[in-house]
């Protein structure tokens, strides 16, 4: 099994100067040889492969000296990114959805390097740094321990200026001790999760935390010019805020996803289309559902239930929320209706709750097990 573990750098300014320099050179290299493949089409009707452009490296390099400060392996592993790149675009093609053909990079959108056989060119020290060929020994910051076998290592800038390292490792999990509880989990915009057993999340807003403060430092940026150093300072800003806001939402998805994970030997959430709900929905419940990260959220669950040796089960959420999970008759639902009323049985019950009952007897029939109790919606 692979699993990443993402640490802080601390580059000293000789080598945050070089290591810009390997992005810049590596966007050079990407760009060269996106345009090889579209002048061969283009001219020739030919197709160009990974290995066919990394055979002419040699002569590239001659022609550009510059490229010498940068490790072979990472040179070659730009051909292998565009290699993707073009292979993602026929997928596409094929599947009949939007192409989108690989764009040149322009100065500052080549953002990350990839060292693809690890310790060869990047290697942790015993001294508590990371050895980086042709750039030095980098400060890191090791939070937690590296588990299992490095087998690649990505060193990638963020937007505000900040250095990260990404190690993908060989790792064999730990089962966590057996659990009884069982969980069933409906995802909401006004509930952020509402469980099978009565319990909620809240959903925190993040990004309408932040909302305000954003707006203020994009209409700072709108006013700089082009350009200049105090639009790139400003840009920078902007920035800041996102990232605040990825940082805090990250992090709430890891906690709550690691709760559910310690306290529930099954799980049964809701198998959400993102897209399909964004293509359906309005402008401003839209920003709501994205802000909310669902897709984030669940995939963490997946995740650490696999590691942790969890039954992780995610079922069809057509209409959850309008079956009464105590008799199974439905009723019709707006999304201004927070509650969930059955002309049959005469049950009443908050909707979000109704529906994670529902999703939890779904969770069970699919998990090979049958509900605890009759009255528990079956989907007959």
């Amino acid at each position: 099994m692979i699993k990443t573990f993402k640490y802080r750098l601390y580059p000293t300014k000789r080598q945050r100067k070089a290591l810009n320099a390997a992005l810049d050179e590596c966007r050079w290299m990407y760009n060269h040889l996106l345009e090889q493949r579209k002048t061969a089409w283009e001219q020739d009707k030919k197709n160009l492969g990974c290995f066919q452009q990394q055979k002419q490296y040699p002569e590239i390099k001659e022609q550009r000296p510059s490229l010498a400060s940068v490790h072979s392996q990472v040179l070659q592993n730009v051909a292998v990114r565009l290699d993707l790149a073009m292979k993602a675009f026929f997928r596409r093609v094929k599947a009949g959805e939007k192409p989108g053909y690989p764009r040149f990079r322009g100065r500052g959108r080549y953002d990350s390097l990839t060292y693809p056989q690890v310790p060869s060119g990047c290697k942790l020290t015993n001294d508590g740094f990371l050895a980086l060929s042709k750039i030095g020994n980098v400060p890191i910051i090791l939070h937690r321990p590296l588990e299992g076998k490095a087998k690649s290592a990505t060193i990638r800038r963020t937007p505000t200026g900040k250095w990260f390292v990404t190690f993908s490792c060989e790792w064999e999990p730990t089962a966590l001790p057996a659990n009884p509880n069982q969980i069933g989990i409906d995802m909401g915009v006004k509930t952020f999760a509402a469980m099978s057993d009565g319990s909620k999340i809240e959903n925190p807003k993040f990004f309408k935390a932040e909302q305000k403060a954003l707006a203020k430092a994009q209409r700072k940026l709108a006013k700089q010019e082009k350009g200049t150093k105090q639009r790139a300072l400003a840009r920078k800003v902007v920035s800041r805020v996102y990232e605040r806001i990825t940082w805090r939402r990250d992090n709430f998805s890891h906690q709550e996803s690691r709760k559910i994970v310690n306290n529930n030997g099954l799980i049964a959430v809701e198998d959400l289309s993102i897209q399909d709900i964004l293509s359906k929905g309005h402008k401003c419940l839209n920003r709501c559902i994205a802000d909310v990260a669902w897709r984030q959220f669940l995939s963490l669950i997946s995740c650490k239930a696999e590691w942790a040796g969890r039954k992780f089960v995610a079922v069809n959420p057509a209409y959850t929320s309008q079956f009464c999970s105590s008799c199974g008759h439905q009723e019709k639902l707006g999304l201004s209706d927070r509650t969930f009323k059955c002309s049959c049985c005469g049950l009443s019950i908050d909707r979000d709750y109704n529906a994670a009952k529902n999703i939890f007897a779904l969770g069970l029939q699919c998990a090979g097990a049958t509900p605890r109790s009759p009255g528990i919606y079956s989907g007959e």
